[in-house]
């Protein structure tokens, strides 16, 4: 049996996955992609919701919970698909989540493997115990459970995914997950989480103390400007993928990158200053950056 709260917080996060405007591609997708992409974008966004917003007493139990139902749906398919061997179960036991439950269709037509969709909430675990990151190689290790397994399962919606393809998407994802760590530096801090490398707040002269201040000194945002050109390294690097495809996978991905640049220029164009405010990229620099991304395929 799901717990209600599961049940609850799964429902809320696909009402807000219908109604959000999930990255560029709901308003210019045809149907199906549209579909799919916001029955992964519940998903994701019930674990995040599980993971952060619950009482964090009741966390790990969710996190259980929507992982069983996880274990549910793939039961059945292919075993290429699952992680592991079909678990024991009544026959015909399905999936009680409804966001879990929404992910079938999309599963089955797709054939996303069950790695992906498990990867993300152990990304979501690994927020319940880890507020800090040693050295930026750790937090890219953790890019790779938070952000690549989403753009992995995109190549899957559009049936473009090779493992050239998987290497430029991870570039990307990770260039991503950093845009949204650097935007939301003062808010993780309230909630106890920094994501900035240690070694590299040790290297600007930055201690703990200084997240706390209204606006980011001098060292913060000198730290800050290093972090974005980093990010946006990888962005380029990553984005090579949007040359790589025709149709409705270059308009989703070019929409991606584009978001991501467009991210990196609101902190640039705020001087840095992650602690005022979360800077959010304006909508005429997003239609700019996701027009150049897309006719010159990078």
């Amino acid at each position: 049996m799901v717990s209600p709260s599961a049940e609850a917080i799964g429902s809320a996060a696909a009402a807000q996955a219908s109604g959000e405007n999930f990255p560029v591609a709901l308003r210019l997708l045809p149907g199906r992609y549209r579909r799919r992409l916001a029955a992964v974008y519940g998903f994701a966004r019930a674990v995040d919701d599980m993971g952060d917003e619950a009482p964090p007493a009741e966390r790990a139990q969710l996190l259980d919970a929507l992982e069983a139902d996880l274990g549910r749906l793939y039961q059945f398919q292919d075993p290429v698909l699952r992680e592991g061997p079909a678990e024991d179960g009544p026959p015909g036991a399905a999936p009680q989540i409804g966001v879990v439950r929404a992910l079938a269709t999309v599963v089955g037509e797709c054939a996303i493997p069950q790695q992906v969709f498990a990867d993300l909430i152990r990304a979501n675990r690994q927020d319940q115990v880890v507020s800090r990151y040693p050295a930026f190689s750790d937090l890219v290790a953790y890019c790779r459970l938070s952000a690549n397994p989403v753009g992995r399962i995109v190549l899957h919606v559009f049936g473009v995914d090779t493992p050239e393809r998987r290497i430029l998407s991870d570039r990307v994802c990770t260039a991503l997950q950093l845009a949204e760590h650097w935007q939301d530096v003062a808010e993780d801090f309230r909630a106890g989480r920094i994501y900035l490398p240690a070694e590299d707040m040790e290297r600007f002269g930055c201690a703990e103390s200084d997240l706390a201040a209204p606006s980011a000194g001098p060292r913060l945002r000198a730290l800050m400007a290093f972090e974005v050109e980093r990010a946006r390294q990888l962005l380029d690097d990553g984005a090579p993928l949007v040359g790589n495809l025709h149709g409705s996978a270059r308009v989703a991905v070019a929409g991606y990158v584009a978001g991501g640049r467009a991210a990196l220029a609101a902190i640039t164009g705020a001087g840095h200053d992650v602690l005022r405010a979360t800077h959010k990229p304006r909508r005429g620099r997003l239609a700019r950056e996701m027009l150049r991304a897309y006719a010159a395929g990078r």
